[in-house]
């Protein structure tokens, strides 16, 4: 299997980065063929610009976007790791899905209404809050994530949805974070 971990946050001390070594360590150790776009470290341009939409529109697209398009096109499985800032995407993640994830490569619309055209790949969400997890699950925030983050965005793309890990951060204690990596380790331990 050939899995591409698109990881997202800017201290490499994070919580956040800790997983995304736990997924890597574990899928490798699965015989998975792993690759890894982290989003900060690549300097990744995350702002949708006039000039990008002229060339996904007349089928240039720039080659930056193309890069990304062709590790989404390699792999079977995504798995995407990143915080939840202010009740939504960090800035750099929603970038990357508004111009990587554009029409033509990632949906198109026909006769028949949208066509996802990742059909046939799977994700797995990873993402970390500061909020405790009681409070954003008694609010109804992980309902919203998941319709607007699995259905609005990848699920409309054609892709399947198999886990969207919410990791509620406010408050925790060293043990009580090994056993969220605990979690994400027997989770792909039989991806």
């Amino acid at each position: 299997m050939k899995s591409l971990i698109i990881y997202a946050h800017p201290n490499p001390a994070s919580f956040t980065n800790g997983l995304k070594n736990k997924v890597e360590e574990q899928l490798k150790a699965c015989g998975h063929e792993v690759k890894i776009r982290d989003l900060y470290a690549e300097n990744f341009n995350c702002v949708l610009s006039g000039s990008d939409l002229g060339g996904i529109y007349s089928g240039a697209v720039p080659s930056d976007i193309k890069i990304e398009q062709e590790y989404l096109t390699w792999a079977d499985n995504y798995i995407l790791i990143h915080p939840i800032w202010w009740s939504g995407l960090p800035a750099i993640i929603k970038g990357y899905i508004d111009r990587v994830l554009c029409y033509g490569f990632a949906y198109s619309i026909g006769a028949t209404g949208v066509e996802g055209l990742l059909k046939g790949k799977k994700i797995v969400l990873l993402t970390p809050h500061g909020m405790p997890y009681e409070m954003y699950e008694s609010m109804g925030m992980h309902k919203s994530f998941a319709q607007t983050q699995d259905i609005g965005i990848w699920q409309f793309c054609g892709v399947e949805v198999c886990k969207h890990f919410f990791f509620g951060m406010s408050g925790k204690q060293r043990a009580e974070l090994e056993e969220y990596l605990k979690q994400v380790e027997e989770y792909f331990a039989n991806f």
